[in-house]
């Protein structure tokens, strides 16, 4: 893996979606595919991190919500951005994402150009809250 490409997780049982996403992203970065929650929270444990994660609400088996709210209980990815993916588009569902701990939403049917922008702009914050970290690790020590 070329460790200038980012890394993300896109999990979505759906297999047109994840065919779209990886055929979008992966000239720039290194994509993985899960088809469920709990073969998320088992792929997200492999080093390295991804750096951002694409997390279809509905899902078969544990939702996307309940993925999202161990990831982000767990020291260990809490960090890591999740997008969710969704045709649900109501402000209710959002906001209950946005309390989650998810950091953007991308309603099905996705435009590519949305998907493309997003996505460089949460691995750029994500990479950026990593060298600060960094940084500051440094100065403790």
């Amino acid at each position: 893996m070329n460790n200038d490409k980012g890394h993300i997780l896109v999990v979505d049982d759906e297999p047109f979606y994840t065919e779209v996403l990886q055929n979008l992203l992966r000239d720039d970065y290194h994509v993985t595919i899960a088809q469920n929650g709990e073969d998320a929270l088992r792929l997200v444990k492999q080093k390295p991190l991804p750096d951002l994660i694409m997390l279809d609400i509905l899902l078969p088996g544990i939702d996307g919500y309940e993925v999202c709210r161990k990831l982000k209980n767990d020291p260990d990815t809490s960090n890591i951005p999740v997008i969710f993916l969704t045709i649900k588009s109501d402000v209710d569902d959002e906001v209950r994402g946005f309390h989650l701990g998810a950091v953007d939403y991308i309603t099905k049917p996705m435009s590519p150009p949305i998907v493309k922008a997003r996505t460089a702009t949460h691995i750029k914050i994500s990479r950026m809250m990593k060298q600060l970290e960094n940084m500051l690790d440094e100065l403790r020590s």
